[in-house]
């Protein structure tokens, strides 16, 4: 199978953007359960900072605003730089963006707020091609853990990207972790979408995607989305604790949770 052609998904050149859409959870066993709600996502540019903070009077990076983005959030939560973060674990896992850009996908805060199950980042080399994606997952007992995943040949096609990982995370209290994640990107253009599907030795456990159009971020975008979303952030924490009682309630129980694994998840790690 031939890869795509670096110009196959270019990376949008913008600071940054919205992605509105909806986000799908369904599990397939050992109970059927399924829920989707709208949200939206931002994009930015970890170069462009200091370009996106002037997009709008309503959004801000590092202090409060209607809309903002805190470093803190991210990475290694201290809010250092995490252009320089994501650039340094790309090249510890041998991937070479060579000045290349890094592009991060995740929730804002809305005054103040926020949680991010997922939080990606897209690495790029400096001709615009996909060299690694960096997925950084949260769970609700306030640890993290990024897996880094090189775009090998191969794995990015005109479909899209396809990328597979052995779960070392305890995320949902009704999983273990002897789990396998399938990963199916389209990396971000026009559109995104982001599709994880968990697997154990007997088949698919459970499935969950983001599928968004992009939409510039300006005053208006950003007032009306907040105006039409404005619990936004708490509802994905609220809605994480709701579904988690549906799925007791039919019979599910909770799996201890282990002592998490190192932040850092290298490829070696499979």
């Amino acid at each position: 199978m031939k890869s795509a052609q670096a110009g196959s998904f270019v990376p949008p050149t913008i600071s940054a953007c919205f992605y509105v859409g909806s986000v799908m959870h369904a599990r397939m066993k050992p109970v059927l359960h399924r829920f989707s709600y709208n949200v939206f996502s931002i994009l930015v540019d970890l170069a462009k900072l200091n370009e996106a903070r002037r997009i709008s009077s309503f959004f801000s990076i590092n202090r409060f605003n209607l809309l903002s983005l805190y470093e803190r959030d991210h990475g290694p939560k201290d809010g250092s730089s995490l252009h320089h973060y994501a650039h340094h674990l790309f090249k510890s896992a041998g991937v070479e963006l060579d000045g290349g850009k890094v592009l991060l996908l995740c929730y804002p805060r809305i005054f103040g707020y926020v949680f991010n199950p997922l939080s990606v980042y897209f690495g790029y080399s400096s001709a615009g091609e996909l060299k690694g994606v960096l997925y950084e997952v949260r769970n609700t007992f306030g640890q993290s853990h990024t897996y880094i995943e090189p775009v090998e040949p191969g794995m990015l096609t005109k479909s899209g990207l396809r990328q597979e990982r052995v779960k070392r995370f305890y995320v949902s209290p009704f999983n273990g972790l002897n789990m396998t994640y399938l990963f199916r990107v389209k990396p971000p253009q026009d559109s995104i979408a982001v599709r994880i599907l968990v697997k154990d030795d007997e088949g698919p456990v459970l499935a969950a995607s983001f599928h968004g159009d992009m939409r510039p971020l300006t005053t208006p975008n950003l007032l009306w989305l907040c105006l039409t979303l404005p619990f936004l952030t708490l509802k994905i924490i609220a809605g994480i604790h709701v579904e988690a009682f549906w799925l007791w309630v039919k019979g599910m129980r909770l799996v201890p949770r282990p002592p998490p694994p190192p932040e850092i998840g290298f490829p070696e790690d499979k």
